[in-house]
């Protein structure tokens, strides 16, 4: 298939979904993604954008059937979703130090010893310094694409990355965060910036999420309007009716 007028972005392959969604995999700078538009995206009535992000450590392919659901429900919306590899996963090069850090961090657990500020520092911060740029470049290519266009939202994946993202990039209008992975020192500073309007999800009783660093991210979100949903169960168990508040919270700020 033909570049798009970003020269830097390819398209690769691309099929036709539920109810008319095209979905189309891209290179983006040798980093791989998938791209959602609904049916109703045309260039007289361009779609907005919601920034897909997924857990660390997990390939794209891996997180594809949850992704592409979440996609489809957007699409519902009139609303279009993209999903980038992120930095070390897929055939990504590895990060520097980061299986050394999953090692210590593996290690720590077992021995049922805390997972200490460096530790989380060296596992998340690096991650999100490599991806916080990627997706802005994402966006400088897909937002020239006729039938995409802003405003532009972030959901899921490491909230460290999505509280980044809502600080420096200006064309994030709103954000929906996931709590449920390790929050760095500096992550809860740069929380204090974020003005955009936020629905942050908790499972309460999510193993593997330290429940109280949640809370204090979320009392230190600068932003006028914040929401915090805390529902019982695991990091597995969120209850269907969460996606669709989630899914009206988009629809309300980006449509």
């Amino acid at each position: 298939m033909n570049a798009t007028p970003s020269s830097s972005l390819t398209f690769t392959a691309e099929q036709q979904l539920d109810d008319g969604v095209l979905e189309r995999r891209f290179t983006l700078d040798a980093v791989p993604g998938v791209l959602w538009t609904p049916a109703s995206a045309t260039p007289a009535d361009p779609a907005p954008l919601i920034l897909l992000g997924q857990p660390g450590g997990l390939a794209l392919d891996r997180m594809y059937p949850r992704l592409a659901g979440r996609a489809l429900h957007a699409a519902a919306d009139g609303i279009a979703t993209v999903a980038l590899e992120g930095p070390g996963n897929g055939d990504r090069p590895p990060l520097p130090g980061a299986d050394q850090a999953r090692a210590d961090l593996r290690r720590a657990l077992t021995a049922g010893e805390p997972v200490t500020d460096n530790l989380i520092d060296r596992l998340v911060l690096p991650l999100v310094d490599q991806a916080a740029p990627e997706w802005q470049s994402a966006l400088d290519a897909l937002l020239d694409l006729p039938e995409v266009d802003g405003p532009v939202g972030y959901s899921g994946g490491l909230i460290a990355l999505g509280v980044r993202l809502a600080v420096v990039e200006p064309r994030l209008v709103a954000a929906g965060l996931f709590a449920g992975s390790y929050v760095p020192r500096a992550t809860f500073e740069e929380a204090r910036r974020v003005t955009i309007p936020v629905h942050v999800l908790l499972q309460w009783d999510d193993e593997g999420n330290d429940r109280q660093a949640a809370l204090d991210l979320f009392d230190a979100l600068g932003s006028a309007e914040k929401t915090l949903q805390a529902n019982l169960g695991g990091h597995t168990g969120v209850p269907a009716f969460a996606g669709d508040d989630a899914a009206r919270f988009f629809a309300r700020h980006l449509r």
